[in-house]
């Protein structure tokens, strides 16, 4: 039941299939190699070094001490020091519960009732954020920026950045690389900055500051001693408002794998598609100033279409046939003028360089007075030979799905993913229509969790059912199989609890994790029972299985006399997910939203089971007795 309840993290694909496919595949193969060992070398290593007598050789000390070691003490269950505090605590409540079945039953389900608004009051994003140690600062600003006054505010921003004490390098472009595969204007920066070790971070004042510097350690989970990663960057971005910069603020990796997965490169963007590039670039301004008035509203910015500057050169095919000169003698004309024309080479060392000849760009308009050679030798004007204009049009045209498109990028601050866009998606719609053949696209990281959502509707409820098939096929009775299946409302009822008080939204990373406590409710759940069962038949073997006295008796002895194997069992899982909650290195973030379903919901179903489990199987057993 484990391994089946990681079948929805095995459908996973993209980016969070990468990124959980190889926990459920660990887990996997450790609960095949544990089945395995527990079967085969569990019973051989019991056999060669368990030991029930004690040692008896001299000196008497020693035999003592190797008892001690070797040997232990066996102690009846009901002699047992920790069952014996455990039965004080546990059988007077069981007696309760079952004098107050139906009153028992009532509170669950109120329980369970009241969970539902505080789930329903959980954000939704796709991914934690996973802390890369750097920031990637990519303001961006309107087409056209010169040279000169793009590196000033280059410079200046990076001077800022460097004033942070947490800043060990600043490094920033603005302009398109020596590449073709990074086509940027001057008008968007890319500055990445390097953080220090979080050791070396100036301290900042919290709650837990006055207490012993001891104590410490034990609190910081909850804030640590220095600026957290969101803090620094809020702080960054107070100090970075420039006006027509908008700011957006990504991470290296987490950019890259956003761009080449949806072309966005902040968590929600909106993508304008239509026909005409004008058009578009009007609805995505019209979008930007909206989506300003949203709360949790960063930064937007409506990427402008316009901003390219041109030089059109339009022959007059009528001129040029009066003077029988071809399309192409005109045309290579007008190459040789801007695009240039290699002349010679220059050699330097074992390199050859072209040298290449072309007008400089403030010379370009005198191309009208450039004469163009006709077959009669007289040499004419380029303004006479075509209409030579400067016009604006756009810098650069995107297509998405064989439509023209615009982007526009939202960076939000203090809200979950799904609940910006969703009221984003309502506000955009009462105040913008569109015009035929016009839509909007939401994407980002938004696309992602939607592609995801639809995934676990489908896969999570298959899951389910197959655990419920293997429950039937061990228990051989619908009832036990749901007996045992009501721990997965148990356990969403601490899970949920957890992650509003931790203040986590739902992602990837928390469904994870709910995925993987379904499996070990099932193993709690069939433990409860399978000690139910014991002690109920072996009162029925004794004919001792008359009346309602018998029946608790035999449910009071299933329940409280297995108290310390059931709560060895949940402890165990329990205390191997504790120390993630108190982890701070890289991943952490995305660690603790897997454990904190799980250590809530351990805790609530097991306190659940060992409350309503004996209430259900005393109603369900009581009509078969006889008084």
């Amino acid at each position: 039941m484990i391994t089946v309840s990681f079948l929805p993290i095995f459908t996973l694909i993209d980016q969070e299939g990468r990124l959980f496919k190889p926990l459920a595949v660990s887990k996997t193969m450790t609960m095949a190699l544990a089945a395995v060992l527990a079967l085969t070398l569990d019973p051989a290593l019991r056999m060669m070094f368990s030991r029930m007598e004690p040692f008896r050789f001299k000196p008497r000390w020693a035999s003592k001490l190797a008892t001690q070691v070797a040997v232990g003490t066996y102690f009846p269950e009901e002699k047992h020091p920790i069952s014996r505090v455990l039965f004080r605590i546990y059988e007077p409540v069981v007696h309760v519960v079952l004098k107050h079945a139906k009153l028992t039953l009532v509170g669950a389900a109120l329980l369970m009732l009241v969970t539902v608004p505080v789930y329903l009051r959980l954000g939704s994003e796709f991914m934690p954020r996973l802390n890369e140690g750097a920031y990637l600062y990519m303001p961006t600003t309107l087409p056209g920026m010169s040279v000169a006054e793009a590196k000033r505010m280059l410079q200046k921003q990076d001077t800022i950045i460097k004033s942070f004490d947490e800043v060990a390098t600043v490094y920033g472009k603005a302009g398109r690389a020596d590449t073709s595969t990074d086509p940027a204007p001057f008008s968007m920066v890319e500055t990445t900055i390097v953080l220090k070790p979080k050791e070396a971070w100036p301290a900042v004042k919290r709650w837990y500051s006055p207490l012993p510097a001891f104590l410490h350690p034990l609190l910081s989970w909850q804030k640590p001693p220095h600026k957290t990663f969101e803090e620094l960057q809020n702080a960054m971005n107070e100090k970075l408002k420039f006006a027509g910069f908008p700011n957006i603020w990504t991470m290296p990796i987490k950019n890259r794998i956003d761009m080449l997965s949806t072309g966005i490169r902040t968590p929600v963007g909106i993508k304008v598609l239509g026909p005409d590039v004008t058009v578009i670039q009007n609805i995505s301004e019209q979008i930007e100033a909206q989506v300003q008035t949203i709360p949790g509203t960063r930064t937007v910015y409506a990427a402008r279409t316009s901003g390219g500057y041109y030089l059109d050169i339009i022959f007059i095919r009528d001129e040029l046939a009066r003077y029988g000169i071809a399309m192409e003698e005109a045309q290579m004309i007008v190459a040789s003028a801007i695009g240039g024309e290699n002349v010679s080479f220059t050699v330097e060392g074992l390199e050859r360089y072209p040298i290449n000849v072309r007008y400089a760009r403030e010379f370009r308009e005198g191309i009208k007075r450039v004469l163009d050679p006709t077959p009669q030798g007289l040499p004419i004007p380029m303004a006479q030979l075509a209409e030579i204009k400067m016009v604006e049009g756009p810098a650069m045209i995107r297509n998405e799905n064989g439509m023209r498109a615009a982007f526009v990028y939202i960076d939000i601050e203090n809200r979950d993913l799904g609940g910006y866009v969703e009221e984003a998606r309502s506000f955009i719609t009462r105040h913008i229509s569109l015009p035929k053949g016009y839509s909007l696209h939401w994407s980002g990281q938004f696309e992602n969790m939607i592609r995801v959502t639809e995934r676990l509707k489908l896969v999570l409820p298959l899951t389910i059912f197959l655990i419920a098939m293997l429950l039937y096929m061990n228990t051989r009775s619908w009832v036990k199989t749901g007996i045992v299946m009501l721990a997965l409302p148990f356990s969403l009822i601490g899970a949920i609890w957890l992650l509003y008080i931790l203040d986590y939204n739902m992602s990837i990373a928390v469904w994870v994790g709910m995925i993987a406590l379904m499996g070990l409710d099932a193993e709690t759940g069939v433990f409860m029972l399978l000690y139910l069962d014991m002690a109920y038949e072996d009162r029925v073997k004794a004919g001792q299985m008359r009346t309602r006295q018998d029946l608790t008796d035999a449910i009071v002895h299933g329940a409280v006399k297995r108290i310390r194997p059931k709560m060895m069992t949940v402890m165990a899982a329990f205390c191997g997910l504790i120390p993630i909650m108190w982890s701070t290195g890289a991943g952490s973030d995305v660690m603790k939203r897997i454990a904190a379903p799980m250590v809530g919901g351990l805790v609530s179903s097991f306190a659940l089971e060992l409350l309503v489990y004996p209430v259900i199987y005393f109603i369900w057993k009581r009509k078969w007795l006889s008084a």
